[in-house]
Formats: structure tokens, C-alpha cells, sequence
């Protein structure tokens, strides 16, 4: 499991990620970066009712933390990062699901560098 330092829970720390991250997005899910002035990277999880019932939506987020607690030493120091399930995500098994991540995870992270590249 994730731990809780690393857990994101307030909504400014979400809305910021989301409104001035970079985003990558894949059909199971969509990830969002942004900064905070934090030294441990923090990880939040959007599962709405369109991905399922409630068994359904705590399933994946169960499966998208367990994912994201192998893959936090990718993330840089400050990172605000927000995966977003997306409605396929309910049916993907979980090899399918650590791929797509996998795959969002460098997207997002290239264009972090790309734009910070620019503004050295």
C-alpha cells in the first residue's frame, strides 16, 4: 500500500495538479502532474461512479495504489501527481492496468522535462 505521507488529500494540492500539471492520458486512466513546494512526492486518486459501483471504484483504487507505491522513486522531489480512472479501468485486469500506467507515467514525465528544459 501507499503510504500516507505520500498520499495526497487536499483539494488545493488536486486542483493544482490537475489545472497547472502536465497530463498524459491513456484509455484505462489519466495522469496529472504539477509541483508543490513538498520534499515527498504526493499521489492522489480520482475514481468516479462512471468507472462503477462502490466495490468496483475501491478495487481500483486499491489496484492504482498498490501500482503507484512500486513507482514513487520515479516521481521527482515535489511532485503532485493525480491518476484519474477512467471507465475501462473497472475491467482491466491488473497486468493491463500497471502497463497503462507504466506508459502515462513516462509521457507525463517527458513532457515535464521537455518544458523544463525550455525554461533553463
Amino acid at each position: 500500500m501507499l503510504s500516507r505521507q505520500s498520499r495526497m488529500r487536499r483539494g488545493e494540492e488536486f486542483a493544482a495538479a490537475i489545472k497547472r500539471g502536465k497530463r498524459a492520458g491513456r484509455p484505462t486512466l489519466v495522469v496529472h502532474l504539477g509541483t508543490s513546494g513538498e520534499e515527498t512526492p504526493l499521489v492522489g486518486f480520482v475514481v468516479s461512479k462512471a468507472v462503477g459501483d462502490a466495490v468496483t471504484r475501491n478495487k481500483v483504487k486499491r489496484r492504482l495504489r498498490h501500482l503507484m507505491r512500486d513507482r514513487l522513486h520515479r516521481l521527482p522531489r515535489g511532485s503532485l501527481l493525480v491518476v484519474r480512472a477512467n471507465p475501462p479501468a473497472a475491467s482491466a485486469g491488473y497486468e493491463h492496468l500497471a502497463a497503462e500506467l507504466d506508459l502515462a507515467l513516462d509521457r507525463v514525465l517527458r513532457r515535464r522535462e521537455s518544458s523544463m528544459d525550455g525554461h533553463r
